[in-house]
């Protein structure tokens, strides 16, 4: 199959990426949410919850990168379809037993997985998609990861509910199965293209350069704002007395908003309409201007405002930097540049609630989210000065 081939695809051909991306939001979320439910009834202490949890991103971290890599040695196809095999595997092993070592074997086992699809499946999107529409096809790949940050709280809530454990263990391994499935008809076989040789020199300046490092940035902050708001926007909430269910609804009103906004920037973006140095700085700004509003002046119409400023602004600046990363990226190394940016908004992840969280714990929450908002707004300038823009597919 040709290249020229890979970039017509019917829309079924990309789709099963977009369940894929779907599949590992919804396994990162649903299952710390359970976590959280269900922790005392368990056995975990605070200690062992937040191992549990962090086995996830962990392994996520040090393999994404690496599973990148290697789908452009071997295709995205195999990898996308050994990590959602993977995590089905993971995910059954949860099935049978809710123990404390077997929660952790199964969260570092889909991880694991996830740092093999995650990255393939971006890979895939960007070389399926036709010349002039990598950011259309981003832009849905992130809303569909959008509705499984969304709707994995609730959805393993329910499952939890329903039959505990077992009965969200299930639904993960029951996805993945069906996803790869799909992934297997549907998506093409993407060939290997020759590569050439890189010294440690290449990678270096690869990894330096604006073209690259300014989109990661501007992916970075958006997850980093994303991990705050998810587990502050609550937080905050009950103490301006809005309750857990009012409270949760921020994040709601967030993750919605992204998941909305993306398909929309992406097709502006592909018109035209939107450049993306102006559209990521446009997103990153507002970013930091809800979360100084929440640190400035704290009340409840803030905290909405705020929420729904922070998931515009995500859903603007998160499609348009992946977007750049496919059109600016030899499709040869496309999966490491995909890992590698991964690695980037898994560092943000953590980055930004340990940021807000050792501000708070020394001095106050409202400096740590003014922290926050100063290195976000810091970031936008950044790409405001260095960013090229280009919407030129990523040559051979």
């Amino acid at each position: 199959m040709s290249e020229q081939t890979t970039r017509s695809p019917a829309r079924a051909a990309v789709a099963p990426l977009y369940l894929a991306g779907f599949t590992t939001a919804f396994g990162a979320h649903g299952i710390a949410a359970a976590l959280g439910a269900e922790s005392e009834d368990i056995g975990l202490n605070l200690l062992a919850f937040g191992v549990i949890l962090a086995l996830y991103d962990v392994a996520e971290v040090f393999l994404k990168p690496i599973f990148g890599s290697l789908s452009d040695r071997i295709g995205a196809k195999p990898v996308i379809l050994g990590g959602l095999a993977l995590f089905a595997l993971a995910s059954a092993a949860g099935i049978f037993t809710a123990t404390p070592l077997w929660l952790g074997v199964a969260r570092f086992g889909q991880g694991v997985a996830a740092s093999a699809f995650s990255p393939a499946s971006s890979a895939a999107v960007a070389r399926l998609a036709p010349p002039g529409t990598a950011g259309r096809h981003f832009g849905r790949y992130g809303s569909w990861k959008g509705l499984g940050y969304a709707l994995g709280p609730l959805i393993g809530a329910g499952l939890i509910l329903l039959d505990g454990f077992r009965g969200l263990f299930l639904a993960l391994t029951l996805l993945a199965l069906v996803t790869a499935v799909l992934v297997a008809v549907f998506v093409p076989a993407l060939p290997v293209l020759p590569r050439r040789r890189y010294t440690l020199r290449d990678l270096v300046v690869q990894t330096v350069e604006p073209g690259f490092l300014i989109p990661t940035l501007v992916l970075a902050a958006g997850t980093g704002a994303l991990g705050v708001s998810v587990g502050f926007l609550p937080l905050l909430g009950r103490t301006l007395g809005l309750g857990t269910a009012g409270s949760m609804a921020a994040v709601t009103v967030l993750a919605l908003a992204s998941t909305l906004t993306q398909p929309v920037a992406g097709r502006l973006r592909d018109a035209g309409r939107i450049r993306t140095r102006s559209g990521s700085t446009a997103g990153l700004l507002g970013i930091a201007v809800g979360i100084a509003a929440l640190a400035l002046f704290p009340s409840p119409i803030v905290l909405y405002a705020a929420a729904l400023l922070v998931g515009v602004g995500i859903g603007i600046a998160t499609p348009l930097a992946f977007a750049h990363l496919a059109d600016s990226t030899p499709h040869e190394r496309m999966g490491r540049t995909m890992g590698n940016a991964e690695l980037g908004r898994e560092l943000g992840d953590a980055g930004g609630p340990l940021l807000v969280g050792a501000i708070a714990a020394a001095a106050a929450l409202p400096l740590g989210l003014g922290a926050l908002a100063v290195v976000i707004a810091a970031i936008a300038a950044t790409g405001a000065v260095a960013l090229r823009d280009t919407t030129a597919p990523g040559s051979e």
